[in-house]
């Protein structure tokens, strides 16, 4: 498959119907730079939208991949070579992102093992590398689904976190003997949890992008302020002060924003 190719006939076939770059991205539930990315070669369409964008475009899925109408005198020909296209993409990337995983898992592998030996050289037993150690198989265990699955790893991620975050507060408090470290910490995960599936589902069910970043600007103000109030209660502090001010009104404005470039993005008044 030649990128530079299926990224012409992309941009080819989206003038011939007339879309602008954001028109096709709003349509793909995509951002415009993807589009742009596309056409210029930089990258290909995934997989998982192809389909629509072929039926977008009025073409099959075999001439995008080959970057131009196909008669059918060549179709299974051509059929059976861009089969082999993707199973050879979709391996190497896979190949790539196994390579990582195994370097960012040997790196804090690495971690831990120093954590253990200057603890048993310095102490002559295990002490205090038991907080750093938990920390990284925690950091470790959420980290690796999406290094490994690429996009598809984020939700099964925030499953892991969502899973994994009160066991893991709960031993923090434990080894630091500080029992606020689990009643506060367990407290703010479960408000940051609550709000972080809030926002998968928002990008998940909105198509256009901008729109759902500023949906969660906005969401983000009634959260700020939920976990004022838990902390005001359990250290006995002010539920705003200045900076929560300065906060909420830094979130006005970038919801504005997103919402304005929508505007001019639906318009045709951007690119």
């Amino acid at each position: 498959m030649n990128q530079i190719e299926i990224g012409k006939f992309i941009a080819r076939c989206r003038k011939e119907k007339k879309l602008t770059q954001a028109q096709l991205a709003e349509k793909l539930n995509i951002t415009d730079r993807a589009v742009s990315k596309w056409e210029t070669g930089k990258s290909m369409p995934d997989s998982s939208i192809m389909l629509e964008l072929c039926e977008i475009l009025g073409i099959t899925v075999n001439e995008l991949l080959s970057g131009e109408k196909i008669d059918m005198e060549r179709y299974e020909k051509k059929v059976d070579e861009n089969l082999i296209a993707l199973k050879r993409k979709d391996e190497n990337n896979m190949t790539k992102n196994v390579i990582i995983s195994i370097v960012f898992s040997a790196t804090l592998l690495t971690g831990i093992m120093v954590c253990l030996i200057c603890n048993i050289a310095i102490s002559g037993n295990l002490t205090w590398s038991l907080i750093p150690v938990s920390s990284i198989v925690f950091a470790w265990v959420i980290s690796f689904p999406g290094i490994v699955l690429g996009k598809r790893g984020i939700i099964v991620s925030l499953i892991s976190l969502s899973v994994f975050i009160i066991p893991y507060l709960f031993l923090l408090g434990s080894l630091l003997k500080v029992k606020e470290v689990f009643s506060i910490g367990a407290a703010m995960a479960v408000a940051s949890i609550l709000f972080l599936w809030i926002i998968a589902a928002v990008f998940k069910r909105m198509e256009r992008k901008l729109i759902a970043l500023g949906t969660t600007f906005l969401s983000a103000i009634p959260f700020m302020i939920i976990v004022n109030v838990i902390l005001s209660r359990m250290l006995n502090e002010p539920v705003l002060d200045v900076w929560d001010i300065l906060s909420v009104f830094i979130l006005l404005i970038l919801a504005s924003g997103s919402f304005i470039c929508d505007y001019a993005k639906k318009r045709g008044l951007v690119k």
